[in-house]
C-alpha cells in the first residue's frame, strides 16, 4: 500500500469517529496551551525588560546602594535600607582612581516633581536628576536641540536644565524651549537642551524627566537627600568584567569595607539584570512544563487507549486488508499515523490558542507581540513524540493480527 493511500485511510478513520477523536485531544491541546501561553507571556515580557534595562550605554555598569531587581522580604529591604548612602565625594574619589574607565559619571534623582512655564505646568510625576557630563553616554541620553550639561555647568551651580521630550512639548507645545525658563520647587533654571526620544517601556514613557547639573541639584535638595548612583563605561568589551572587578575593589577601600565582609553597595549592569529576570521567570516556565507534562501523559494514555479500542472494532477489517495482500508495515505505519495525527491536531489548536491567549495576556502590559518560535517548535516534537510513543504498541498489535482469525471476529 502507497504512503498517501496509509493517510488517506488513516485520516478517514479518525474522520469516522469525530466525538472520540476530540476528546482524545482535548489533552494535547491543554499541554501544549499551557506551554505555549506561559512562553509567549514570558518572553513579551523579557523583550520589553530587555528594552528597559538596556537604558544603559554599552559596556556600561553602575554602583549603587539598592539592588536593581529586589526579590527579598522586609529583612532583606532593611538590610539595603540600612546602608549608608553613596556620596558625591566618594564618587570623586573613585573617579580619580578608575583611570581604566572611559567614563565615570554621577547621578542623583528626586521623584514626583511639577515643572511648570508661564501658566503651562506638568503632572507630579517628573523624575529629576543631578548629573554630571559622563552621565549622559553612560545613559545614551543623546541631545536632539541645544546642549548637554558640561563640567562648567557642575563647577559653577548653574541654574541649567536639560529637559526630555514629553516635559518640553508640555511646557513649550508651540515654542522653541531652547533658553526659555521653568520652575521645579520654586527654583528658576534655564533649558539649555532636549533630549532624543527613548520610546516606551511597558506603555511607561521613558522621556519624561528632566536633568540639571548635580551641585545646583544638591544646592536645591541638600547632599544628602538622596544616594548617589555612579555609572562606569569601559574602553572596550575586553576591559568590562576587568573594570567591574577594579571599580568594586577601589569601592571597598574607599569605603573602608573590611575584608571578607559583604559589600555595602550593589554593582549591576544590564547582562546582570537580565540573569535575575530570567532565574525569576524560569520558576513559572517549570512550572508550566510541570502541568503540560501532566497534561500530556494523560493524553498520551488516552491515545493508546483509544487506538487499542479501535484496533478491537477494527479487527475484521484488518483481517480483510491481509487478506488481499496488506503487509505488517502497511497495518503498523497507518495505525501509528492515526496516533500521530490525532496528537498534531490537538498540538495545532493548543499553538493557536496558546499564542492569542498568550499575546492577549501581554498586551494589558503594553508589551509587543511575539510568537515563541522556539516552544512552537518543540511543541510540534513533542506531538510527535507523543503519537508515536504511544501510538507504537497498538500499530504492533494491530500489525501483527493473525488474518485468519481476524476474518472470524464479530
Amino acid at each position: 500500500m502507497e504512503f498517501i493511500e496509509i493517510i488517506k485511510v488513516a485520516l478517514n478513520s479518525l474522520k469516522a469517529n469525530k466525538l472520540r477523536s476530540i476528546l482524545t485531544i482535548v489533552g494535547i491541546i491543554v499541554g501544549i496551551f499551557s506551554i505555549i501561553a506561559i512562553s509567549t507571556i514570558i518572553e513579551m515580557l523579557q523583550t520589553s525588560i530587555e528594552k528597559g534595562v538596556s537604558q544603559l550605554g554599552q559596556n556600561t555598569f553602575q554602583i549603587q546602594k539598592w539592588p536593581a531587581v529586589q526579590t527579598g522580604g522586609r529583612a532583606e529591604r532593611m538590610k539595603y535600607r540600612n546602608r549608608p548612602d553613596i556620596t558625591l565625594e566618594e564618587y570623586y574619589r573613585l573617579k580619580e582612581k578608575l583611570t581604566e574607565a572611559k567614563y565615570v559619571g554621577a547621578e542623583q534623582w528626586q521623584f514626583g516633581k511639577q515643572l511648570k512655564a508661564g501658566n503651562l505646568e506638568t503632572n507630579p510625576n517628573v523624575p529629576v536628576a543631578g548629573v554630571t557630563p559622563e552621565a549622559f553616554p553612560n545613559n545614551k541620553w543623546e541631545i536632539e536641540s541645544g546642549r548637554a550639561i558640561n563640567e562648567r555647568d557642575v563647577r559653577r551651580y548653574e541654574h541649567y536644565i536639560v529637559l526630555g521630550p514629553d516635559v518640553a512639548k508640555r511646557l513649550f507645545p508651540n515654542t522653541d524651549p531652547i533658553d526659555q525658563y521653568v520652575k521645579v520647587d520654586g527654583h528658576k533654571l534655564r533649558v539649555i537642551g532636549v533630549l532624543e526620544s527613548q520610546g516606551d517601556v511597558f506603555g511607561q514613557s521613558q522621556d519624561n524627566f528632566a536633568i540639571m547639573p548635580i551641585t545646583t541639584f544638591q544646592s536645591f535638595y541638600g547632599k544628602r537627600s538622596r544616594s548617589v548612583n555612579i555609572t562606569v563605561m569601559s574602553h572596550d568589551k575586553e576591559s568590562y568584567n576587568r573594570l567591574i572587578e577594579l571599580a568594586e575593589g577601589y569601592f571597598r577601600l574607599i569605603r573602608k569595607v573590611p575584608p571578607g565582609e559583604d559589600s555595602d553597595f550593589e554593582i549591576w549592569s544590564n547582562e546582570q539584570v537580565l540573569s535575575q529576570i530570567n532565574d525569576i521567570t524560569s520558576g513559572v516556565r517549570i512550572g508550566s512544563i510541570v502541568v503540560a507534562a501532566i497534561a500530556l501523559l494523560a493524553a498520551g494514555v488516552g491515545i493508546m487507549n483509544i487506538m487499542l479500542v479501535s484496533v478491537t472494532e477494527r479487527t475484521r477489517e484488518i483481517g480483510i486488508r491481509k487478506a488481499i495482500g496488506a503487509k505488517k508495515v502497511n497495518i503498523l505505519t497507518q495505525f501509528i499515523f492515526e496516533a500521530v495525527t490525532l496528537s498534531l491536531l490537538g498540538g495545532i489548536v493548543g499553538i493557536v490558542l496558546g499564542i492569542i491567549v498568550g499575546n492577549f495576556a501581554g498586551s494589558f502590559l503594553d508589551a509587543a507581540a511575539v510568537i515563541p518560535v522556539d516552544w512552537v517548535l518543540i511543541g510540534v516534537f513533542l506531538c510527535v513524540l507523543i503519537g508515536v510513543g504511544f501510538g507504537t504498541y497498538p500499530a504492533y498489535k494491530a500489525a501483527n493480527l493473525d488474518p485468519i482469525e481476524a476474518l472470524r471476529y464479530e
